[in-house]
């Protein structure tokens, strides 16, 4: 066990400083949610109604957080394909490693990078007006959903990485995969201003159960709506998480140990 720590430990190092060497790949993740912040809250903001009151920015940023979070996909994805195609993972293979050092490696290197996102994302968020109104706690299990989230999300990156033929063709699932999921959310639009049957699409979305729990810890507007979902948004913010780990995380173990054969 210790020796499988060591190994994902060193392989988490592996993939930070290619982050390190390659600040542009932060730089085009970070460029979309600061974007749409912007967008949205400056040009669209004064148009947007939020159900119940409240500021339109405040009701955004924990939807950005969440964005940020999904869009994480594309650099796990990429990163894994990357490894792929040129051998990398071939060799690895070859090393007296543990074989779980590839994915646990990963996935701790996303988290770290994962914090760094929020980070920047709160000072952004609190430049532009966003505040949250509750306590310290709140925010710790907010944060905390958020890397979770990300965590999930990271083994569905992995699995997608290891079943892509070439980097090339990861821009053209995931994008395709994550734009509808944060478009079809709570993210920027209430579901209560929605058509009935995408109001229900969106309330039962993941990336809304992250988002209305945020906005509940964060005391952040935006919590009119009675349904189901909403009203358990936290256990739904946990659920759907655990649950793509459940399928993504053995999944990314077996395509690894099928790769080659």
């Amino acid at each position: 066990m210790s020796a499988a720590i060591a190994d994902g430990r060193v392989m988490a190092g592996r993939y930070l400083r290619h982050v390190v060497r390659a600040p542009e790949e932060i730089v085009i993740y970070f460029s979309l949610p600061i974007m749409f912040v912007l967008v949205f809250g400056y040009v669209f903001g004064s148009g947007m109604s939020v159900p119940g009151g409240g500021g339109y920015r405040e009701f955004l940023i924990p939807g950005v957080f969440v964005m940020t979070m999904l869009y994480g996909i594309g650099a796990t994805a990429t990163g894994i394909a990357v490894d792929v195609g040129r051998g990398v993972l071939d060799r690895f293979r070859s090393m007296p490693m543990a074989r779980s050092a590839l994915i646990t490696g990963r996935v701790t290197a996303d988290l770290a990078r994962a914090l760094l996102e929020t980070s920047v994302l709160v000072v952004c968020g609190l430049l532009v007006g966003w505040r949250w109104h509750l306590g310290l706690g709140n925010v710790l299990a907010a944060i905390g959903l958020l890397l979770l989230l990300r965590l999930s999300l990271s083994c569905v990156g992995v699995a997608l990485g290891l079943s892509t033929p070439n980097a090339d063709t990861v821009s053209m699932i995931v994008f395709p995969l994550a734009f509808p999921l944060s478009a079809v959310s709570n993210v920027f639009v209430a579901p209560e201003l929605m058509p009935g049957w995408l109001g229900t699409v969106s309330e039962w979305n993941p990336i809304s159960a992250t988002t209305t729990a945020l906005r509940d810890l964060f005391g952040n507007p935006g919590l009119g709506s009675d349904s189901w979902p909403a009203e358990h948004a936290l256990l739904l913010a946990v659920a759907w998480p655990v649950a793509l780990i459940a399928v993504f995380g053995p999944l990314s173990v077996r395509l690894y140990r099928r790769l080659g054969q």
